[in-house]
Parts: structure tokens; sequence; C-alpha cells
């Protein structure tokens, strides 16, 4: 049997980065509630959240909504046999490549930011307001947003979040006409383009998926900025997948976009688990 995990709390996991971290009662009531969301991805498989009763003994492959150090622990510590789970290894291997710093060779704007000093110094450029983002977060979270000066809170926030994570990343505060993400899979040491995703943020918080077929969403992208861009930007990303990505991992990629006010498209992050958008185009 194929068993189906949604873990919608696997971004904390990352960000926590201890096998033993124990999620927030929200998390864990909502993985309940909602994991049948796997159903429109894995149709032959039996979906549960990681705090259910799990069919141990029937169990022959085990897929995640996202693999994390956590999740391995719990899968063992109720049966799971580790052989159908991924390695310590590639755990913190998939673990380190999704820290938003991966990506930022394709984010031309965007800067690791480790103290207050280098925010500041952005502060003082020509653009005086960004987005700081914790390495480890996705969904809209981890992000604070700096206009004009760094107040005690931003400190105290960028403070820990660098002795936790490392650093922050620094974007340019954008006006967006649009978001949307690049679906793929690894599979086979080879990376296939499942299609595209259109969703809706408030204060770059996910919202929600809307439902269009591939080519409406794609010619939706090219009227707010072109087909020479898109195609450019698909392109680069793909290469990029190919080089750093697929030879160490296996599984469901999203990179998230948006489209600014000019037509700009820009990469804001990429996610190594299932998505939303996945679960709205309906296929992998």
């Amino acid at each position: 049997m194929k068993l189906l995990i949604f873990n919608p709390e696997h971004d904390l996991c990352l960000a926590n980065g201890s096998a033993d971290f124990v999620p927030p009662q929200s998390a864990v009531d909502y993985a309940r509630s909602s994991s049948a969301v796997m159903q429109n991805l894995y149709p032959d498989g039996l979906c549960l959240s990681a705090y259910d009763e799990l069919p141990v003994g029937s169990v022959t492959e085990v897929v995640a909504w996202g693999w994390n150090a956590t999740l391995k622990k719990r899968l063992m510590k109720v049966g799971i046999p580790e052989s159908l789970l991924p390695t310590d290894e590639e755990l913190s291997c998939w673990r380190a490549l999704q820290h938003r710093q991966t990506v930022l060779p394709l984010q031309p704007d965007a800067h690791r930011i480790e103290t207050a000093v280098q925010v500041e110094e952005l502060l003082a450029s020509a653009n005086r307001r960004w987005v700081l983002k914790a390495p480890w977060s996705g969904a809209g979270r981890g992000l604070h947003w700096i206009d004009g000066t760094l107040s005690p809170n931003d400190r105290a926030w960028l403070q820990k979040t660098v002795e936790q994570q490392s650093c922050v990343v620094a974007e340019p505060w954008r006006r967006t006409t649009m978001d949307f993400a690049m679906e793929y899979f690894v599979r086979h040491g080879k990376l296939e383009f499942i299609g595209y995703s259109l969703f809706s943020t408030a204060h770059g918080v996910y919202r929600e998926n809307i439902l269009l077929s591939d080519s409406e969403i794609r010619a939706g992208i090219e009227a707010e900025s072109s087909a020479k861009a898109l195609a450019e930007k698909r392109s680069e990303v793909e290469r990029f997948l190919i080089s750093k990505i697929v030879p160490h991992y296996h599984g469901p990629v999203g990179v998230d976009f948006v489209v600014d006010e000019k037509g700009g498209i820009h990469l804001c992050e990429m996610n190594l688990r299932h998505t939303m958008g996945m679960v709205a185009v309906g296929k992998l």
C-alpha cells in the first residue's frame, strides 16, 4: 500500500532543524483535517497525516508532502521501516538546498544579510523599501517588511533569525500584478515540467490557487509581461535546476514568481516539496 503523508508543517520543521521538533497544535490539526489533499495527486494511495494511527504492516511506499528529519523520526517511531524513508544524508542535503541562499544566483536584486548594518546600507540606497525573508520558510511565512528604517522589533527579529538560520535574504519591495509558479518533478535523474500554476497572495502570504488551464495561465503571464520574457525565465530556471538540484534530489519542485508593474518576472522562492499549485494542476 502507498501511504500518503500530508505534513504542511514541513517548512516549520526545516526552519527548526531538529528531528525532535514538536509542531504547533494548529499545524497538527490542519494536517489531520486536510490530509485528503494528497489524493488529488496520488489517487492510488491512502491519505493520512503523521499524527494519525498509521497502518504500518501493509505499507510498501511512503510519499510525503515534504521530507524532513522530524517526519522521518516520527514515522520510524510508529514502525515504518527505515528502508522506505530517505536517508539522513539525503534529508540533510535537501534541507541545505531548500535554504533561500541556494537560488540567490537567480535573484540579481537580492542580498544575503547577516547584520543590521547591511540592512541600513540597503535602506540608504535608492530603494528604501525591502522585504527580509527567513531562509527556511515558505507560502509567504517568515517575511518581514521594512519601509525606510529598522525598528527595535525589526532588529530583534533579524538577530534571532540570523542566529537560528545563518542569515536572511533581502529583496526589493515590488508592486506586483501577478503571482505564479512553475511546477516540476525530478524523476530518475531527469527534470520534468508539470505545468504552470496561478495563485493569489495578501501582503506576500499565500491565499489560494486559481484553477485555469496551463495555456490560459501562460497567456495571462505573457499579457502582463511578454512571451519572450517568460521563455527566457523558464529556460534560465531549468538550466539552474538541472545543474544544481537534479544531481542531488528526487521529488517535486515548485518555483514561485511575481510579475511586477513594469512587466518584469522575478523569482521569489523554490520549494523542494509538493505545493498547492501542483494540486491545482492535478498531475505529477
